[in-house]
């Protein structure tokens, strides 16, 4: 059983339909979520992450853990009643079993100390959940490229970014906030941010996501013009597909760079918490659907607004793509500085990087740019 867990896992393509193991598949991926959620329940202080402890519902999140376990429970006994690739749900209907005796949703939460070492854990689990729930959805519902598989080529690399770059948000919040703090807490004015959190709500929210735009604009553009820099973000462009995972594929250091110069504004102006989160939330839709694979272009709002259409256009092998499309919010910003996409054809045809050189496999990519030698 085990070796055809791991053959399944280093597979990709289409799965087999009408046989149980996308059904299998399904409660398979539920099910471990719960067991990884159950161990945050028990492990809070050192599982789960601060700042995200002070903004969800512990009571709804149970709801939730059990809602999972009665799905992935209920669809793997079936399987393995009806004979559908019983070795696959027997794997899911395992871990539910596992997740119900460590007390499933029921695990009490009590005090706990602060100021643990600690890892992403539930923002791991929460955002696989809703990320490939929404948007795996989005993509069958308005495919760019109807073949393309769910479990695409190099799936596996783009998932282990994700995996790390989620477990290490602890780590990612402290060095950002800290580098923040001393290289530009010169620069806060009382005075400003006082004015700024004065502002209207939509407006403050237009400031938020503008100013952190420019920053990431020039920054991007930096990646690409900035050969020591090109060494990080070409790992990035390495993904030969573009969906909701390949945004994922992101080098830990030009994450931490990025995070820092981008968080810079928003520190120095001094936003509200509310604006704040309102940001977040645009940040993290965006930065998976402007690489999902699905055929979305807003009619004249593509002038304005960042799209799949934008975006892909950013990862494209055509020589009229390279070097464009900078912007992660406001396409008008590629526009204003000359530096958007004029094509005649409507997507792009080719991703990756002109070359191939960056290997495949998380474990190289983080070492690439410390190897390669171009």
């Amino acid at each position: 059983m085990i070796d055809k867990l791991n053959r399944l896992s280093e597979s990709h393509g289409h799965m087999p339909r009408g046989v149980g193991v996308v059904s299998g598949v399904f409660a398979l991926v539920l099910g471990s979520l719960c067991f990884l959620g159950v161990l945050a329940f028990h492990f809070p202080a050192y599982l789960t992450t601060p700042e995200l402890r002070r903004s969800y519902d512990v009571a709804t999140l149970r709801q939730v853990m059990f809602w999972l376990m009665v799905i992935a429970g209920g669809v793997s006994l079936g399987n393995i009643v009806l004979g559908r690739v019983r070795w696959l749900s027997a794997w899911a209907f395992l871990f539910v079993a596992a997740t119900a005796l460590l007390g499933g949703h029921k695990v009490p939460v009590n005090d706990f100390a602060d100021h643990t070492p600690y890892i992403g854990l539930d923002w791991f689990i929460l955002d696989l959940l809703g990320s490939s729930l929404i948007f795996i959805f989005v993509e069958k519902l308005f495919p760019l490229r109807r073949q393309q598989p769910v479990f695409r080529a190099e799936w596996q690399t783009d998932f282990h970014h994700f995996i790390v770059n989620h477990m290490v948000l602890g780590f990612v919040l402290l060095a950002t906030n800290l580098a923040v703090h001393k290289l530009f807490g010169w620069a806060v004015r009382g005075g400003v941010q006082e004015w700024v959190k004065d502002l209207p709500f939509v407006v403050e929210l237009f400031l938020i996501i503008l100013a952190a735009d420019l920053v990431q604009y020039w920054t991007h553009r930096a990646y690409h013009e900035v050969p020591a820099l090109w060494r990080l973000h070409a790992v990035h462009h390495s993904a030969k597909s573009m969906d909701w995972l390949a945004g994922s594929r992101q080098h830990i250091l030009e994450l931490l760079l990025t995070r820092t110069l981008v968080l810079a504004p928003v520190y120095v102006l001094g936003f509200s918490k509310e604006v704040i989160d309102a940001y977040i939330v645009v940040v993290g839709f965006q930065a998976v659907f402007n690489h999902a694979n699905v055929s979305v272009r807003l009619g004249p709002l593509r002038y304005v607004l960042v799209t799949p259409n934008f975006h892909h256009w950013h990862h494209s092998q055509d020589d009229q793509a390279i070097d464009r499309n900078y912007a992660a919010h406001f396409a008008f910003l590629d526009h204003l500085f000359g530096t958007a996409v004029q094509s005649d054809r409507e997507w792009p045809s080719d991703y990756g990087v002109v070359g191939d050189y960056v290997p495949d496999g998380f474990l190289a990519q983080v070492a690439f740019p410390f190897r390669w030698k171009g």
